[in-house]
Formats: C-alpha cells, sequence, structure tokens
C-alpha cells in the first residue's frame, strides 16, 4: 500500500471515530446517563428508578417548543384575548370570595391582592388551566432534544428536589408542556425560590391549596423588588415631536416624573403626571403608532416574572380593571 493510500485510509478511519463519539446518544442511552448523574447527587436508587420508571420521549413536547406561535400579536389583539371582560369579572368575583385570604398575604408579603389575582388569572385563568403533562418527562425530553439543554436539565434536578422534599405526589406532578407547573406556573427553580407553605401543612402546594398559591405569587415580586407603595404605571401620551430613542426598561432610559412632564409627557386624559419622587420609563410596545406608558419599578419586577412587556401590561390592565371593579 502506498503511503498516500495508507494517509487517505488513516483519515477515513479517524473521521469515522470522530463521527461515532458525537453522535446523539439514544433516548435510552441519556435517560440511563441522567440516572447516574442523580445517583451521583445523592439520590437512592429506590427513588431514581421511580420517577424515571414510566420516562418516555414526547416528540408532541418537541414540537409545542419549535412551533411556538410566531405571528406578531398587535398589544390591542394581545390585551383583548388576555384580559377579556369576563375574566375581568371573574377576577372580581374570586377577590371577594377569598378576601380574607387575599387580605392576609397582602399584609404579610406587602403585595396588592389585585395584581397577586391579576398574576393567578393570567397564568393559569385562576387554576383552571395548569397543563397535564408528566413535569419530570416533559424536562427529559426538552433536555435530551438538546436545544436548550443546561435549561432543562437544571430545571429537572430541581424537579427531582421537589419531589424528594414531599411536596408533590410524583402522579399529580403535572405542568404545562414545557415544566411550568401549579396554579401560578413556577417552572421549579422559582418553586425552590420562591414557594411557600403558607398554610402550614407542610408542602408548598401551588396546584391545590390557594393559601400557598396566592403566598408563593406574593412571595416572587416581593423578592424581586416589589413595593405596595406605587403601582405598576399609566398609559400616557406625548407630543407629536417625541423623541423615541428614550423608550425602553434600561437603567438608564429612567428618568423622574418630572423629568418627563417636562417633555410633555402627559397622563392619557391630557392631565398632568402625578407630583411624586417616582423614577419611571417610558415604554412602546408597538412603537410610535401603538400604546404607551409610563412604567414604575413594580413593572419591572413584573418583567423578572416574565420578560414579555405585553405579558407585563396584561397583568397591570387587569390588576386595574380588578381595582375599578369591572
Amino acid at each position: 500500500m502506498s503511503i498516500k493510500n495508507s494517509g487517505l485510509l488513516l483519515f477515513i478511519l479517524i473521521l469515522l471515530v470522530s463521527q461515532n463519539l458525537s453522535a446523539k446518544p439514544t433516548f435510552e442511552q441519556y435517560l440511563a446517563d441522567l440516572k447516574i448523574q442523580a445517583f451521583e447527587q445523592g439520590y437512592t436508587t429506590d427513588f431514581v428508578d421511580q420517577v424515571f420508571a414510566d420516562v418516555s420521549y414526547h416528540k408532541k413536547v418537541v414540537t409545542a417548543d419549535k412551533n411556538q406561535p410566531e405571528a406578531k400579536l398587535t398589544l390591542d389583539k394581545y390585551l383583548a384575548t388576555r384580559v377579556p371582560d369576563w375574566k375581568v369579572k371573574k377576577a372580581v368575583d374570586l377577590m371577594a370570595q377569598h378576601q380574607v385570604l387575599l387580605d392576609q398575604v397582602e399584609q404579610q408579603f406587602g403585595v396588592q391582592k389585585r395584581f397577586i389575582v391579576a398574576l393567578w388569572g393570567n397564568e393559569s385563568n385562576f387554576g383552571n388551566i395548569m397543563g397535564k403533562h408528566s413535569v419530570i418527562n416533559s424536562l427529559v425530553t426538552l433536555a435530551y432534544e438538546g436545544r436548550r439543554e443546561a435549561l432543562f436539565k437544571k430545571q429537572l434536578f430541581a424537579a427531582l428536589k421537589i419531589l424528594q422534599q414531599g411536596h408533590v405526589e410524583l402522579e399529580q406532578f403535572v405542568g404545562s408542556w414545557a415544566g411550568a407547573m401549579g396554579q401560578s406556573q413556577f417552572m421549579p427553580t422559582s418553586f425552590l425560590d420562591y414557594a411557600i407553605d403558607f398554610d402550614n401543612d407542610g408542602r408548598k402546594d401551588i396546584w391545590n391549596s390557594k393559601a400557598d398559591v396566592f403566598a408563593s405569587i406574593a412571595n416572587f415580586l416581593k423578592s424581586e423588588g416589589w413595593s405596595n407603595q406605587i403601582t405598576w404605571g399609566r398609559q400616557v401620551t406625548v407630543p407629536d415631536n417625541f423623541d423615541f430613542s428614550l423608550t425602553g426598561l434600561k437603567f438608564s432610559s429612567k428618568r423622574l416624573l418630572s423629568g418627563w412632564q417636562a417633555l410633555d409627557v402627559r397622563r392619557y386624559d391630557g392631565g398632568n403626571l402625578p407630583n411624586l419622587p417616582i423614577k419611571a420609563s417610558l415604554i412602546a410596545p408597538d412603537g410610535e403608532t401603538g400604546r404607551i406608558y409610563l412604567v414604575y419599578e413594580n413593572f419591572h419586577t413584573l418583567m423578572r416574572w416574565n420578560r414579555s412587556s405585553y405579558f407585563g401590561v396584561s397583568v397591570s390592565y387587569l390588576s386595574d380593571r380588578i381595582r375599578k371593579g369591572s
């Protein structure tokens, strides 16, 4: 064999070995490796075998992850779907129904109850839509799919911790296709950071306990900087020649209400802005021709719950309508 041919053969062998080493493992191989990692983190064989016993690859979960809606909604259309009149009425009725409990949570955490109810309604339709996917199954499938493997593996091991701590039984450990759980739709890491056992039954039960749901929502907001001394913001108008480069949620874009007043920003009804020493950001979610808002620090806290400005406005709008009672 010539030196040239032997060199070509060696190259092919190296290529084949490298391809084999980089080949994606089967789902079963990946699952076996996850179980080994769980053992290494101190979970018992019985626990790991039970948790992973019925796990299988769910193609529908991957399809849902890859095919999230891309159509551009306007904020007006989004609000019409997220804050319909029936939801406002239901929110008002439920806040009255749970007033004693919500008052207790509001007093302890310093979060206005209308925002708690608004988040509850926005996330799970007041506990009626929590998802029916196995949390473990969804997270293993999404980690294996690989697009955001690190994220979903982190959520998976947080989910194992939740089960080990006994907050929920494996059969009831269900949520959205992406692993968001309970009436507050917490991801597992958020559950570990913010969930509260407000009814003192030994479990942080965001699936069934209204007390735990309300307190967990409030604890998230309080922990992330919520203040019950201010609201979220307000819709405003700007002059025709306004410089929209001043809009945005960056820290550098914040200025006192008096500063916005000096730039001819006004309440939506044309009145002057409040004469208060509060810093605010100006946002225009749909650009210069859409709705414009001055938002306070509490809105920034809502952005830490969900980074969508549409989401933040919809929760805030619902909270305002709850306050008005219609």
